[in-house]
């Protein structure tokens, strides 16, 4: 089965077409990406540029890949999204839990309740909690006096899904997922031990940097910050009076976030802004690094304040994993060990994928995750072998949307 992939960035676009198969056999054919200058803060600056963009990029995608696209995995970033989180639930009296409960639960919550102006990108189910026990799996068949269903959903604002979505359209495609950037990201780099013990996943990204965050293998926040790689880029050319190439490779090349004791004596040559262009000065390794520090530290407490006023913080998420082009700078492990006190590694799409060598690094986490949206990350056990039995008592379609979201 061909599936493919489609990731509108704030500073780039990607796309990725692969043959896939299941979760452990799957061909990348081909993968694209390019600059993207027409989208600013979720907010699309021109619209032809944008649709001819994709346009070419798809098509130069389809070439390589020697395919014809029909539909699309579409990532879309959680800038300036709402979370929410709300239950629901009935009295019992030392009933056993049905399928109908559970039904009736999810029918006077809040689940289908739609706000007209914002998106809905997610909604799921996190937990049941069962006479003040708390289960990950649908509990039919155990006895309880009180069953309580609590979901997470995010909102998006909804003239930003439109006019992507009208630039997809536009260009013939169905669009079969919408899909939160985060979300995707963590598909592609968390391993299952990862999801299961709790882990938060951030993606530092160009102009933006998202988080997402899992516990016994459910996805129960997702979120971005408008503050990116790019930022310590612009705070380097800035600070050192240089041009903004040079500046991106002072951060790739010299950039670390630990220091060193030979640090103040590396010297490092760069180039100047001024009416002469022959004109350098010599820096210290050690005057870079005090440049960097200051903005990765704000982006990282800004993504762990996130993390507080959303109560995450309370839980057990003893690990995190960086992905995106920012995860690629020296020491950054470290550096957040001591921002969030927990084990920290730099993953790249898991070593499954088959990749090549080309996109075996942290800025291709998102988009490979868009092909792998679709698995089923919330499994059910028992529940989904019910289901067949209950089809002769007319559930069964019941039972198929239920399956989606357990």
């Amino acid at each position: 089965m061909i599936k493919a992939g489609l990731d509108i960035g704030n500073s780039k676009i990607s796309c990725v077409i692969a043959d896939y198969k299941n979760t452990e056999n799957i061909n990348i054919l081909s993968i694209v990406s390019v600059p993207n200058n027409n989208i600013k803060k979720n907010i699309i600056l021109n619209f032809e540029n944008l649709h001819d963009q994709i346009k070419s990029l798809v098509i130069e995608a389809e070439k390589q890949s020697q395919t014809k696209l029909n539909s699309i995995n579409l990532n879309l970033s959680l800038l300036n999204s709402n979370s929410h989180y709300y239950n629901s639930e009935i009295e019992l009296k030392n009933e056993r839990i049905s399928e109908l409960h559970l039904k009736k639960i999810i029918n006077q919550s809040e689940y289908f309740n739609n706000q007209s102006e914002k998106f809905e990108i997610f909604n799921n189910i996190t937990s049941y909690d069962i006479d003040n026990n708390l289960y990950f799996n649908a509990p039919i068949g155990n006895y309880s006096d009180n069953i309580k269903i609590n979901f997470y959903k995010i909102y998006i604002q909804k003239k930003y899904s439109d006019n992507i979505s009208s630039v997809i359209k536009k260009l013939k495609l169905n669009i079969d997922n919408y899909i939160p950037s985060p979300l995707s990201s963590s598909l592609s780099s968390l391993t299952k031990d990862e999801k299961e013990l709790g882990t938060i996943c951030i993606d530092l990204g160009h102009s933006t940097s998202s988080i997402s965050v899992f516990e016994n293998n459910k996805f129960v926040y997702g979120d971005a910050i408008g503050v990116g790689s790019n930022n310590v880029t612009l705070d380097i050319a800035r600070g050192l009076s240089t041009n903004i190439s040079s500046a991106e490779r002072l951060k790739t090349l010299y950039g670390s976030l630990v220091s060193s004791p030979s640090d103040d004596h590396e010297i490092i040559e760069i180039p100047i802004i001024s009416g002469d262009k022959n004109s350098f000065k010599q820096i210290t390794r050690s005057s870079l690094n005090a440049i960097i520090r200051p903005r990765i530290e704000e982006t990282l407490e800004m993504i762990w304040q996130k993390i507080k006023d959303n109560n995450l913080n309370n839980k057990k998420l003893n690990n995190v994993v960086l992905t995106g082009g920012g995860a690629m700078m020296d020491n950054i492990e470290k550096y957040v060990e001591t921002i969030f006190a927990s084990g920290v590694r730099v993953s790249s799409p898991l070593e499954k994928l088959n990749l090549d060598n080309n996109f075996k690094k942290p800025n291709f986490c998102d988009i490979i995750g868009s092909i792998l949206y679709d698995q089923k990350l919330f499994k059910i056990d028992f529940l989904a072998k019910q289901s067949k039995t209950t089809k002769k008592r007319g559930f069964s379609s019941f039972f198929s949307w239920l399956d989606q979201y357990i």
